[in-house]
């Protein structure tokens, strides 16, 4: 393959990835879009379907349901529920047996189920409620995700069975379900019970793993897959004799069909991503059972709803906040403000819970028809005027109360004032609109729970800060349409006419809200435009002036990394007595330290905690990147996970040679150098100015051949400003400069190192060596400690079945992430120069911030999140240079050059 081809491939590689990132950004935006639609169709079917019922048909319908049904409900839902249970204590068993008690592993899959249940989102509800509890026993997120993966196999195992079964044994009694002959049925529910056979036979036989990559799924044994595929049945099956037992008589098709049914609607449910499958499960349900217009169907479903999501989502809210409270009832104990620190995060969730309650509320109300009683009282002392506007109103601060909602989870001070005031607002207009006096105290109580709770609320931020993310947007969009359907039904039997739209009376309920209706969707549309256009974007900042104290600070520093200061493209954090400082930069929500603090170390720990509050103020995570191992117990003092990201080599100066066998590559290119004329000279910080010209063409040219771009934060970039703080080593050939490194220098003669080293490409093969070789004998001269060749990035994690998953995963990457950088041929050409290897780590947030953080890091170096994927290479054969217009000066191998990291 020629040159010409093989840069085209790499196009295309590279244009393709480019392409696969933009598709996970359009995918972000396109599943809320889906789930919309598919829940505005089940309104659409649920509208015409519910003919002419009214609110009080249904009202009557529920209280003439049996006790004897709703207690039968009851009793079938603790069954479903302790099934769910079973997949967890049986996905804790095979993924880390003896680790999770069977008592906590079946409370976990009880209330994560009972939470994605009702709120949907399984994998984003379910996974992180399970990561929480099993994280109190040392379960990573690696082994949360494969006992997610076990139980839901098993719930789909049971899906899988029972179809098979009602397709076999009674493939009749449903119209809805008659799409083919009943002797195609059973071979159909025939193939499918075989290939569950074929799957429990395939996994008796011998232990088997899925995997991912590197991520594997242990699967359980015969035996215990049997249990999954009973337990299974067993939970849809109870599920669906919930609604069962609660249907008329004459609509009961029989167990068998009803379950096909039933299935069908939770599989379209779940596939929706709509919490609780909500009016999707319903509208299939009366489509299979033909109960249009049946109030007593509806009232069925109601109470279906109510006893297997409802009233488990309360008990699991209950169980969870106690098993929080005991998690953190240790601290509480030892002070009233150590209780305080603990349950803030706790407050600010559940009064945020409460300012979303209290939205829907408004919007609910807004959307039913008002008690006649009140407004003949009303109407004495309240002109219509007030009360029209009043309406209107408070159905529109029950819309931004969904979205303010939002701030207050991420605890801004900001959305805790709005809020108040919304409150307090709405509370009056519920009094002026319709005398709701219960909703108004409901609402007056949570603005004084929010006034009070002032300290659960101390991040900073502004309206962008709490703008609705497209989830977010989703949940607020889902919640809105749910109740104008519910308010569309109430209103069924009125005729809409255009006249209704200035219908100004006491008694013009259905008027009222189709205008509160209009204005919601109109703010709701102003809402999602601004989120979709006006995406959080961040925001860069220019050239950094280095302030005096941060250069006293580096002159006498006795390591050189913290040069990477004078870059300017990082924020300072000085001690007050300038004793210390540390510099940072922002990405995405993480605010990431370079390095370790600089001077003192009493006052440079104080930094470190100033930093964490701060960044925790501001609704940011705290991150500090490429730390060293000694400080590494403050970073733990923060509760922080440390991750190692690499291996810095050091050569010893002090006892560098470079006789032996293991120099001999070192020895002939300097010999060689020597006799193609290459001359190697460093030249003072005060004379580089009038060089820096040639020095760019140089590193112009570089990185033209390595078809990169300058990065920063961690690494230095050509920039004529910085380049002036440094000396330069220079290799000339005839006055010409050919290469070039800048030298960092410690105090004390402590350490040497180099930072940017560039050269032009295709003029000598032994070049780089030269002048590696140059500048270690240069130093030793000098009368330096250590010269630093850099970090390796990945090097030396642990790659170990015991190994933690970061350490399993940087290891793959390390090993074959050639595509993106040359990992090992890095280390592998710094070992030549037999260096000591000191690691260094990433100190952030655990769990599921971690991924983030990470992604945040290399953003941060790489100039944005695309900037992540550009790949490094190194010339694989000498080439033309354009400039020179000549060959090569000697033959031989090339030297692969040191990667800037």
């Amino acid at each position: 393959m020629s040159a010409e081809d093989r840069r085209e491939e790499d196009s295309g590689i590279e244009s393709r990835r480019f392409g696969t990132a933009r598709g996970f950004v359009r995918a972000e935006l396109i599943w809320p879009v889906i789930a919309v639609a598919i829940l505005s169709l089940a309104v659409v079917v649920l509208t015409r379907m519910s003919g002419e019922v009214s609110i009080a048909d249904v009202e009557n319908a529920l209280l003439n349901t049996p006790p004897s049904a709703i207690g039968v409900a009851i009793a079938l839902t603790v069954i479903g529920f302790m099934g769910m249970a079973i997949y967890d204590v049986v996905g804790c068993q095979s993924v880390a047996p003896g680790k999770v008690p069977p008592r906590l592993a079946a409370f976990a899959g009880m209330t994560g189920y009972a939470l994605s249940n009702a709120l949907g989102f399984h994998v984003l509800v379910g996974g992180p409620v399970r990561y929480r509890i099993y994280a109190s026993v040392g379960l990573d997120a690696a082994d949360v995700g494969r006992i997610v993966g076990i139980a839901f196999g098993a719930l789909w195992l049971g899906f899988a069975a029972l179809l098979g079964l009602v397709l076999v044994f009674d493939p009749s009694g449903l119209p809805a379900l008659q799409l083919v002959a009943p002797s195609a049925d059973r071979i159909i529910g025939g193939i499918i019970l075989v290939a569950l056979a074929g799957f429990v036979v395939w996994v008796w036989r011998a232990k088997h793993k899925l995997a991912f990559g590197r991520w594997q799924i242990p699967l359980p044994g015969g035996p215990v897959t049997l249990l999954l595929l009973f337990v299974g049945v067993l939970d849809i099956a109870a599920a669906a004799g919930v609604l069962y037992v609660l249907l008329p008589a004459d609509l009961s098709p029989g167990f068998a069909p009803f379950l096909a049914l039933f299935t069908l609607a939770l599989i379209a449910g779940s596939a929706s991503h709509i919490p609780g499958g909500l009016g999707v499960v319903e509208a299939t349900l009366l489509i299979g059972l033909g109960a249009a217009g049946r109030p007593d169907a509806i009232a069925a479903l109601l109470l279906f709803r109510i006893i297997y999501y409802i009233l488990p989502l309360g008990v699991a809210a209950i169980g969870l906040a106690a098993f929080e409270s005991r998690r953190f009832h240790g601290p509480i104990v030892k002070g009233a403000q150590s209780a305080a620190r603990t349950f803030r995060p706790f407050i600010a969730r559940t009064l945020a819970g409460l300012v979303f309650a209290g939205g829907v509320i408004l919007l609910l109300s807004g959307n039913l028809p008002k008690d006649e009683g009140r407004i003949d009282v009303l109407s004495d002392f309240v002109p219509i005027p007030f009360a029209q506007t009043s309406h209107l109103l408070a159905s529109l601060i029950g819309l931004f109360l969904l979205i303010i909602a939002r701030g207050l989870l991420n605890r801004m001070a900001l959305a805790r004032i709005v809020a108040i005031v919304l409150l307090i607002a709405a509370a009056s207009f519920s009094l002026i609109k319709a005398l709701d006096w219960e909703e108004a105290a409901l609402l007056y109580a949570t603005a004084v729970a929010l006034f009070l709770a002032k300290d659960a609320f101390y991040r900073q931020g502004d309206w962008a800060g709490f703008r609705p993310g497209p989830r977010w947007l989703t949940l607020v969009l889902v919640t809105v349409i749910s109740l104008s359907a519910l308010g569309f039904f109430a209103f069924r039997t009125t005729e809409y006419q255009n006249d209704l739209w200035w219908d100004f009376t006491w008694n013009g309920d259905a008027p009222r809200f189709l205008r509160a209706t209009l204005a919601i969707a109109a703010a709701t549309a102003f809402v999602g435009i601004d989120t979709l256009m006006n995406r959080p974007v961040q925001a860069r900042i220019g050239r950094v002036e280095i302030p005096d104290a941060v250069r006293t600070l580096l002159r006498d520093c006795p390591f050189t990394q913290p040069n990477i200061a004078l870059l300017g493209d990082k924020r300072f954090m000085i001690a007050e007595d300038e004793s210390a400082f540390l510099m940072y930069g922002i990405s995405g929500r993480s605010w990431i330290v370079m390095g370790d603090p600089v001077g003192k170390p009493e006052s440079g720990a104080d930094l470190v905690w100033r930093f964490a509050e701060m960044a925790d103020r501001a609704g940011a995570r705290a991150v500090f990147y490429a730390v060293s191992p000694e400080n590494l117990p403050l970073y733990l003092d923060l509760g922080l996970a440390i991750l190692k990201t690499g291996e810095v080599a050091r050569v010893d100066l002090e006892t560098f040679t470079l006789s032996g066998k293991a120099k001999q590559n070192l020895r002939t290119a300097l010999s060689r150098s020597e006799r193609e004329g290459l001359v190697f000279e460093v030249v003072p910080a005060s004379d580089v100015p009038p060089l820096l010209p040639e020095l760019r063409s140089v590193s112009d040219a570089w990185l033209d051949m390595k078809k990169g771009q300058e990065k920063g934060f961690s690494l230095g970039r050509f920039d004529d400003a910085y380049m002036s703080n440094f000396d330069t080593a220079v290799m000339r050939l005839e006055g010409e400069i050919l290469a070039f490194a800048n030298l960092w220098r410690g105090a004390e003669k402590n350490e040497l190192a180099i930072d940017l080293m560039r050269y032009r490409p295709d003029v000598s093969k032994v070049l780089m060596d030269a002048l590696f070789a140059k500048l270690l004998v240069y130093g030793q001269t000098e009368g330096y400690k250590w010269f630093s060749l850099g970090a390796a990035p990945l090097a030396g994690l642990a790659d170990h079945p015991l190994a933690s998953t970061w350490n399993r995963v940087g290891t793959f990457i390390y090993r074959r992430g050639d595509e993106f950088y040359n990992f090992e041929g890095l280390r592998a050409y710094k070992q030549k120069f037999t260096p000591v290897w000191t690691p260094v780590y990433l100190a952030a947030p655990g769990g599921l911030e971690l991924p983030r953080a990470l992604l945040d890091v290399a953003s941060l170096i790489s100039g944005g999140r695309f900037g992540v994927f550009k790949r490094s290479i190194l010339p694989s054969r000498p080439a033309l240079d354009p400039r020179r217009k000549t060959r090569p000066l000697a033959s031989g191998p090339v030297a692969p050059a040191p990667l800037q990291v």
